[in-house]
């Protein structure tokens, strides 16, 4: 069956069909992609009691199956993304996450799950003119938005119905009262790579950071983890990226007596920081420089001040069979954000069994033991953050190599 037959998704034109899949799916083992619950120890909380949801029957507007059962109810996931934005890098970006669920759906193999799918046009209202539209066809979980604001108008309205939402924004205020993000945080990023370095022997750990409100984020985690391990912050300097002006916050930090600094910054942007460094006589050699996952891209690898310094990322090679998997089923490469799309259907796939309306509790959602995904394992905390298993790269001319591993559960500890 193709995966853009009516049995699997409804609301979306035009969606291509994947007879190529087949074969793909013979040579490429499911479970390589599929995330899945990980055993551990760790005591799962006491489950509250399920948020009312307005339906306690099938209605006759819900969507359906072809040849359902009439006793059966349909596991229906509500998929709200910006198809229609004025950015053509939008909408490429819902076209990549939409491809990788309807990928998700097909590798789940249960043929009782349905996609329907909804228009986020960036207006608030419309947002949750959207949710209550996949809410009425009967959906018992929303995948997406995209932008916080959307989340935001989104959250209310599923909360309503007791319905979760599997988010895809960055921004931890959106998270909570039912909204999971299932994205890439910075705040594991910093979390990882500092107490790493603190567990190297690194204690006076600086920072170089962008005056922009990721900037802000990582600041705020950074004060966080050095309050939580007690040490000392040596210095923080902010700077403006659009300004260029690196000198003074630089020499800032030279006068500081780092041995180790968090330079949240990527690309050439990155490379020029480098330089100012050694200008500033920061002796990399001496003092370790520090990364977050904006580091993880050739380019990094291209300046031979960064050689030997760390930062964190997921674990190379983890999404492979994902990256391939997409290739040779839509002809393009994946943007790195679409195995989010992947991770949140073959979720929802994964607690499929239960009661209707109840199967996608709080306590499955943020079970403490956690996932594996296609970037590794990772878990929500009950105010919808997530935490993710990350390894820690060192950079090197001829490419990143691991220097910490990620964890492959979240019952041990990496150092």
């Amino acid at each position: 069956m193709s995966l853009s037959s009516p049995a699997f998704l409804c609301g979306q034109k035009n969606h291509r069909r994947f007879g190529r899949f087949l074969a793909i799916a013979a040579c490429l083992a499911i479970g390589a992609c599929t995330p899945t619950s990980l055993p551990g120890e760790a005591p799962a909380a006491a489950e509250p009691p399920p948020a009312p949801h307005q339906v306690t029957a099938e209605a006759p507007q819900f969507t359906r199956l072809p040849n359902t059962q009439d006793a059966a109810v349909p596991v229906r996931i509500g998929v709200i993304l910006p198809f229609e934005n004025p950015s053509a890098n939008v909408r490429g970006l819902a076209k990549s996450l939409m491809h990788a669920a309807e990928m998700a759906l097909y590798d789940s193999g249960n043929r009782n799950i349905i996609l329907m799918t909804a228009e986020d046009n960036g207006a608030p209202a419309d947002a949750a003119a959207a949710a209550q539209k996949l809410l009425n066809e009967g959906a018992e979980v929303i995948v997406g938005p995209l932008f916080a604001a959307s989340v935001s108008a989104v959250a209310p309205v599923a909360r309503d119905h007791g319905v979760p939402v599997l988010a895809f924004s960055t921004d931890r205020t959106v998270a909570g009262n039912g909204v999971y993000l299932l994205s890439f945080q910075p705040e594991s990023e910093v979390r990882r790579i500092v107490t790493y370095a603190a567990s190297q022997g690194r204690k006076k750990i600086g920072a170089f950071i962008p005056a922009t409100a990721y900037g802000d984020v990582v600041e705020q985690e950074l004060r966080r983890v050095a309050e939580e391990n007690h040490f000392p912050l040596c210095a923080v300097a902010r700077f403006s990226p659009s300004a260029g002006a690196l000198t003074d916050p630089a020499a800032t930090l030279a006068k500081a007596d780092c041995d180790a600094v968090l330079v949240p910054q990527g690309g050439s942007l990155l490379r020029g920081i480098a330089q100012t460094f050694a200008y500033s006589a920061i002796d990399t050699a001496k003092v370790k420089l520090l990364g977050t996952g904006l580091w993880n891209e050739p380019s990094s690898q291209k300046e031979g001040l960064l050689t030997d310094a760390w930062f964190a990322a997921p674990q190379p090679s983890t999404d492979d069979a994902f990256n391939v998997k997409y290739h040779h089923t839509f002809g393009s490469e994946p943007p790195q954000l679409a195995s989010l799309a992947y991770d949140a259907v073959s979720l929802v796939a994964l607690l499929a069994n239960g009661t209707p309306y109840h199967r996608f509790t709080p306590r499955a959602i943020t079970d403490p033991n956690g996932f594996a995904g296609v970037s590794g394992v990772f878990r929500f905390h009950p105010d919808g953050t997530i935490e993710r298993g990350l390894a820690v790269l060192a950079v090197e001319p001829g490419g990143f190599t691991v220097v910490s591993p990620a964890p492959a559960t979240f019952q041990q500890v990496h150092s």
